[in-house]
C-alpha cells in the first residue's frame, strides 16, 4: 500500500500595524459649503500639529493625524487598543477646488481646513 502526502508548508505573514485597516479610526467631521470655499472641521483630540498630514491627490483628500503615544512607567494592560489609534479621513472632494490654495489650523484637538473653490 503506497500513501503519499503532501508536504504542507505553512507561511504565515501578519501584516503590519500600518497595513491594516483597524491600524486607523475615522474621525468626526462637519462639513460647510460656503459660495467661495469648503470649510471642513475635524475633531481629532490628543493630536498636535506636528502630527497632521494633509495629502490632496486628484479629486481625494486625505487626513491623517497621529496621536503622541506614551508608555507609562507603571503599565498595565487595559485594553485601550481602540482609544489610542490614530485618525484617518478620505473624502472625496472632486476637481472644483484650489488644494494648493488650503489652509489649515489645529486648536485644542479641532483641525480645520478651509479649501477656497476654483474660479469657473
Amino acid at each position: 500500500m503506497n500513501t503519499m502526502t503532501a508536504a504542507q508548508t505553512h507561511t504565515s505573514r501578519r501584516p503590519s500595524p500600518s497595513e491594516t485597516p483597524q491600524a486607523f479610526r475615522r474621525p468626526n467631521f462637519d462639513c460647510r459649503d460656503l459660495p467661495a470655499e469648503l470649510r471642513l472641521v475635524i475633531y481629532v483630540p490628543g493630536t498636535a500639529a506636528s502630527g497632521v498630514e494633509i495629502e490632496a491627490r486628484g479629486p481625494d483628500l486625505t487626513v491623517t493625524a497621529r496621536k503622541s503615544h506614551f508608555v507609562r512607567p507603571n503599565w498595565t494592560a487595559l485594553h485601550l487598543e481602540a482609544v489610542q489609534k490614530d485618525y484617518r479621513l478620505k473624502l472625496r472632494l472632486g476637481h472644483g477646488f484650489s488644494y494648493p490654495e488650503m489652509s489649515a489650523e489645529i486648536h485644542e484637538g479641532i483641525l480645520t481646513l478651509i479649501i477656497p473653490k476654483r474660479n469657473a
